[in-house]
């Protein structure tokens, strides 16, 4: 099912002729009882004068009203016929029926979802959705009703896009829910328009609006946090003493400063490291020039 456009009349000129034709029915029926004369009542007129009216009543039946960017799907008696998109009172055969379908451009925010991440950690996870529908036909004769569709699809595609990822990065180049929010939300978008395009929706922009872990290991999460920053911290700190040791081991070598066996280079080394690390709160255990 596609959408295809049809021709309209436009509703203002049909109004004032369907009025006219009303006045004339009106004029034919007074005439035709004879009001104001001795004269019989003349059956043709009266006749004519039903015709007429009933007809323009009929017809009045098929204006209807189009709003900027809305759209009428039109059938006939359960078939589809076309999508009327043109702005203002319009005018169709009278037997067709029209169900209007916005095509303005929309948002909502699904509810705070709990599922489990990649890592089997339940967390609590929110999106917001901007979806726009660019076939009304699509829209009306393939799903029941696609405002519902778009909701609960998009609940499922969100709960199938938190599963796929860990919340936090635990190694280089792995993409996570907390650190990488635009990869995150292409994926999300690209579900989502996987699922509503027999919907005739288009998904304009999705992204995650809340995400924390559940409330039951929120705290737990937290100091496992904490510890990891901390030994990041001190890995950082000891392979930036390792380094300034070396430089400074290279240094005294081009310049001839001094000469230094392999036991003086330990006890130098040992020096440094305690000197550098140690007043960083890190306490490394040198040995023979071996680090601990």
């Amino acid at each position: 099912m596609k959408e295809h456009p049809i021709r309209s009349l436009p509703g203002i000129p049909m109004l004032l002729a369907l009025l006219v034709a009303c006045l004339l029915a009106v004029w034919l029926f007074a005439t035709g009882l004879g009001a104001g004369s001795d004269a019989g009542p003349s059956v043709p007129r009266v006749v004519a004068a039903v015709v007429v009216g009933l007809v323009a009543l009929l017809c009045l039946c098929g204006l209807y009203m189009v709003e900027p960017n809305q759209s009428a799907v039109v059938s006939l008696f359960g078939k589809y016929v076309g999508t009327v998109k043109d702005n203002g009172l319009r005018w169709n055969n009278p037997f067709y029926s029209k169900k209007k379908v916005s095509q303005r451009v929309r948002n909502f925010e699904s509810g705070k979802l709990k599922v489990n991440e990649l890592d089997g950690s339940p967390i609590e996870i929110a999106a917001v959705i901007v979806w726009q529908v660019v076939d009304s036909a699509e829209a009306v004769y393939n799903v029941d009703d696609y405002e519902s569709f778009v909701h609960i699809q998009s609940e499922s595609a969100l709960r199938t896009m938190a599963t796929s990822y860990p919340y936090d990065q635990h190694e280089d180049g792995q993409v996570a829910l907390r650190s990488h929010a635009q990869e995150i939300s292409q994926h999300l978008k690209e579900e989502l328009a996987d699922r509503l395009a027999d919907a005739g929706v288009q998904v304009l922009d999705a992204r995650i609006s809340h995400l924390a872990y559940a409330p039951e290991i929120a705290q737990a999460m937290l100091q496992r946090q904490q510890a990891n920053a901390i030994i990041a911290a001190r890995t950082r700190i000891v392979a930036g003493a390792v380094g300034m040791v070396e430089m400074a081991l290279a240094e005294l070598q081009k310049n001839d400063v001094v000469q230094l066996d392999e036991e003086r280079k330990a006890q130098m080394v040992s020096n440094l490291l305690v000197v550098l690390c140690g007043e960083r709160g890190t306490q490394p255990i040198v040995n023979a020039g071996t680090l601990y």
